[in-house]
């Protein structure tokens, strides 16, 4: 059924505007749709897989009622030209939009709805499936066993997406323990997680002829656990554990007395981004003498950087970063120690070889350089994190390094569909900056890969949790899903809709909520204080977006106690206030009272244009963070607000999240719907997978683009990699949403994904 009451109106899908789905689909929920025909509350379909619908629950009276509008099809009302010109107001040169009735339509150009899309790569369906031999009872196709028993020399192992690395490296270590009866004491395994290790450590457990005491002479495990017991060992008083630094905010603590030095604003500055810079030049072995900073931001991030390692000095104390920074500078300059670990270690092998960084490669080059029995396991196509100074250019260049090196191909993806897989490398084929090579699916089906156009976010979310519904009810299992997203903020909208559904999800761990980021709680002050003008959180970022001084906040607390009036009207009060700002207030606060009488969309642009928060978010909005900006934040917030018809049920909802986001901080459910970023997917798999904003400026970032604009591509081909990542978590379903808009404004589908449509 196209058609329905609501408020006593007819409304028809076939002439409502899009950006009105979302909520009459809400509507429907609560009951406050009615069937056209019988008059009963009736529900509506908002999913994926098919178009938009009315329907009954009772399948039976659903026959019957849509048999009776074929009969007599209802005529839903259009809006004439006047109407829709009437429908919008003008404010200080901004054109308005009225508050209207979900029952009116207007003519649009674009259609209703948009039929999903299935892409394919441009590689046949025939499959080269490739029969495994043993190997001390492990199955291995020729390619695996290869890498698996060529021991000696430099040896790089190009394993894509789902080839089975793990199993080669495990393989490969039992191998030289029990055909070439290599010491184990003499390999170190090395992994990027201790996670990997973990299942490292079990593999070989499971499949070993090998006693315990003999598996646990070799040395598994990350390059900070391995590296760290080299320094303890030699220096225990200095590497103590009781002074590392091994939470972010101990590490702020001496970044925030570093700003209160340099009359920086703290309550203002990104530290987290400060910290992941400090890391960052760590990691790529630059020392702060070293570093040329390339902007304002980076000079401020260098002073801090100098500060917080002074601190450490004076304090004795150490983070993950000095672990090897340090251990490296040790067995550089202790020669004789570098021989004796040399002298114990004589083959090397490195998980997720396009991960590692300067620090962690010219410690494994220093070590192994005796024997040159390095052997790397990793794929360039999967190198996303240059922002800890990993790149691909360790794997690219491993043959200039090491000319007598040789390389292995592992081309067989025994985790995902044909057709994924096929998509996928129709993805990364585009990359310059890539070794040539193509992934071979081991299965196909009759499935491909999808992509779907939601409105917007809002729509996004709905469609994603509805379509995991429905393979929930015919058999599937929560913990086959993840939904897979570019950032943090990108995943806001879905988190909100899996809150209120039934499905058990998990989140990442310390997460905090969208609506704590710094512009939102900014405007987010304005809408509070209009509801409770004595909001002390409030009024403490309301001072902040007034650019006054914080110390303001206690003369206003004083001054309400004084006069008897709310903190909000004290600050009518305050003395000591130049005099262009005390017009301002003049102007703003008797505003503020009439805000939670706006609806909050209209309220927001009130706040920007008639209250002045333009000007702070033109100052502030960037954060000092080129990749989050602050307008984009407001834009986000902008797109939640036009489902609530009040400010206060608006801030009621915020809250909800808020505190239901705080509450999962330590987890949430063990298992269910996985919910995570791009990043924090990679090495994982899932039967069921959706990737979210699938748009330019989502994925690939505005970053990305701004530097490919300025004639860096490096950035964006990183963006293409993370899509492909993505893409290659999926073994059997894998969904790309790609929304009509994004942030109030208009979207194109990723160019990544362009060619495919």
């Amino acid at each position: 059924m196209n058609s329905a009451f609501f408020n006593g109106q007819i409304i028809s899908l076939l002439h409502l505007p899009r950006e009105d789905y979302q909520r009459v689909y809400e509507a429907s929920l609560k009951d406050d749709i009615a069937c056209a025909v019988c008059k009963q509350p009736i529900k509506m379909y908002l999913g994926i897989n098919k178009s938009p619908h009315f329907y009954h629950s009772n399948m039976d009276l659903n026959k019957k009622c849509q048999e009776q509008l074929i009969e007599k099809p209802s005529k839903a009302k259009e809006m004439t030209e006047t109407e829709i010109s009437n429908d919008y107001y003008n404010e200080n040169g901004f054109r308005i939009p009225k508050a209207r009735s979900i029952g009116t339509v207007e003519k649009t150009k674009e259609p209703t709805w948009q039929k999903p899309v299935m892409i394919k790569g441009r590689a046949p369906v025939s499959l080269k499936i490739k029969t495994p031999s043993q190997l001390l009872g492990i199955p291995l196709d020729h390619e695996q066993k290869e890498a698996v028993t060529t021991i000696d020399g430099p040896l790089l192992v190009l394993a894509g997406a789902g080839s089975g690395k793990t199993r080669v490296l495990t393989t490969r270590a039992l191998y030289m323990m029990q055909e070439k009866e290599i010491d184990p004491k003499s390999i170190m395994l090395v992994t990027f997680t201790a996670k990997a290790a973990r299942e490292m450590k079990d593999r070989l457990t499971q499949n070993s002829k090998n006693s315990n005491t003999e598996l646990n002479q070799l040395v598994i495990g990350t390059f900070h656990s391995i590296f760290y017991k080299m320094l303890i060992h030699h220096n225990s008083d200095k590497w103590n554990g009781k002074n590392l630094l091994k939470w972010d905010w101990q590490k702020e603590n001496y970044l925030k007395q570093a700003c209160r030095e340099l009359s920086i604003d703290e309550k203002d500055f990104p530290f987290d981004q400060a910290i992941q810079q400090i890391g960052y030049w760590k990691n790529t072995m630059k020392t702060p003498d070293e570093i040329k900073p390339a902007d304002d931001w980076e000079e401020t991030a260098l002073t801090l950087f100098k500060e917080y390692e002074e601190q450490k000095r004076k304090h004795r104390q150490f983070d993950f970063d000095d672990m090897l920074v340090q251990c490296y500078d040790m067995l550089k300059e202790n020669n004789t120690l570098l021989e004796a670990y040399q002298k114990r270690f004589h083959y090397f092998l490195i998980d997720e070889f396009q991960d590692i960084n300067p620090v962690q490669y010219n410690l494994m080059k220093l070590l192994s350089r005796h024997t040159n029995n390095l052997c790397g396991v990793g794929d360039d196509d999967q190198t996303i994190y240059s922002f800890r100074g990993s790149e691909p250019s360790f794997i690219l260049n491993f043959k200039e390094e090491f000319p007598d090196a040789k390389i292995i191909s592992l081309s067989s993806n025994y985790r995902s569909d044909h057709h994924i897989v096929s998509t996928a490398n129709e993805v990364i084929s585009k990359n310059k900056k890539r070794l040539s090579k193509k992934m071979i699916a081991q299965y196909q089906s009759d499935t491909s890969p999808i992509c779907f156009f939601p409105y917007d976010e809002e729509e996004e979310a709905t469609l994603i949790i509805n379509d995991m519904k429905e393979k929930i009810e015919l058999g599937a299992n929560p913990d086959e899903f993840a939904v897979l997203y570019r950032t943090h903020t990108g995943g806001r909208a879905v988190f909100e809709r899996i809150v209120t559904s039934s499905l058990p999800f998990t989140i990442e761990k310390g997460q905090n909520s969208f609506y704590e980021r710094k512009m939102v709680r900014g405007v987010l002050a304005y809408l509070r204080l209009s509801v409770n003008p004595d909001d002390t959180d409030a009024i403490t970022e309301f001072i902040r977006a007034l650019f006054l001084k914080q110390s303001t906040l206690n003369d206003v607390k004083a001054l309400s106690i004084l006069h008897d009036c709310s903190l909000l009207d004290a600050l009518l009060h305050v003395n000591g206030i130049p005099a262009f700002q005390i017009s301002k207030i003049k102007k703003i606060i008797p505003r503020m009272s009439s805000l939670k009488t706006e609806k909050p969309a209209i309220a927001i642009a009130i706040i920007e244009k008639e209250l002045g928060f333009n000007d702070y978010l033109k100052k502030q909005g960037n954060e000092g963070n080129s990749m989050d900006k602050g307008s984009d934040d407001l834009n986000d917030l902008k797109v939640v607000a036009k489902k609530f018809l009040s400010v206060e049920e608006f801030l009621q909802h915020i809250d909800h999240m808020i505190s239901t986001q705080r509450a999962l901080k330590g987890g949430s459910y063990e298992t269910g719907v996985q919910l995570m970023t791009v990043h924090r997917a990679k090495g994982l798999e899932y039967k069921y997978v959706y990737i979210v904003g699938a748009v330019d400026g989502s994925l690939p970032h505005d970053f990305s683009l701004e530097s490919a604009r300025k004639g860096n591509y490096e950035f964006l081909e990183e963006e293409r990699r993370l899509l492909y990542v993505a893409m290659t978590r999926a073994k059997e379903h894998l969904y790309i949403s790609c929304p009509l808009n994004r942030r109030g404004r208009k979207a194109t589908a990723s160019r990544f994904l362009r060619p495919l449509l």
